[in-house]
């Protein structure tokens, strides 16, 4: 899964996989890996004000993003996920929380950091440029505050985030969320569970 800690359709995206793959139970065997993917990467580690951000960057009016909040709030609903941002919400630079992840998964950590982050962001209106929120993550999952800080601190991992992320764009994946399966099958977007459902059952079948 190609995707960004601040991006809602890679939540749903994720939810709606989640439930593709419990109906399949049995029928095909899943090993899911997240990678990089930056919706802004010359944000500020400030951040920005989302309604300012998004006006500026799709020409949104404030009423369609506020009826598009409301449907990307009910859709991560459906998923158990609770979407707590507004207009005064900001969005944040996230390269920090990409090596975070890339370092977690040393770590078997991954998927349990990716989706603390996702609560920092999008249910608690924490920062995921910030150091301290990013060490606060990584210790609620498990992992080793200290450790965490050091990745931080030094820069680690910052050429393989970046290497990832030119790796992805050169493969044509220029939005999220992407998910590439077996490396030759992509969907793309916050699709229904059904379609992730069809999808994965139709691409064990062809690899068999």
């Amino acid at each position: 899964m190609v995707s960004d800690v601040v991006c809602p359709w890679c939540v749903i995206g994720l939810g709606a996989l989640d439930a593709a793959i419990a109906r399949l139970g049995d029928e095909v065997a899943v090993d899911l890996s997240f990678h990089p993917f930056e919706l802004n990467p010359d944000m500020p580690p400030e951040g920005e004000n989302i309604a300012e951000h998004i006006g500026r960057k799709y020409g949104a009016p404030p009423e369609q993003m506020s009826a598009n909040r409301a449907r990307i709030r009910d859709s991560a609903a459906a998923f158990g996920f609770e979407m707590r941002t507004g207009p005064e919400s900001r969005i944040y630079n996230t390269f920090d929380a990409h090596r975070l992840l890339h370092w977690a998964a040393e770590h078997g950590k991954q998927r349990a950091l990716k989706e603390r982050l996702f609560r920092l962001y999008f249910t608690e209106g924490g920062s995921p440029s910030n150091p301290e929120a990013l060490v606060a993550a990584a210790v609620d999952v498990g992992l080793d505050g200290e450790a965490a800080r050091e990745v931080l601190d030094s820069g680690r991992y910052a050429d393989d985030v970046r290497a990832e992320e030119r790796h992805w764009r050169a493969n044509g994946i220029n939005a999220v969320p992407a998910f590439v399966i077996n490396d030759k099958y992509l969907l793309m977007g916050g699709q229904p569970p059904e379609a992730f459902e069809r999808a994965l059952r139709m691409i064990a079948a062809d690899d068999r």
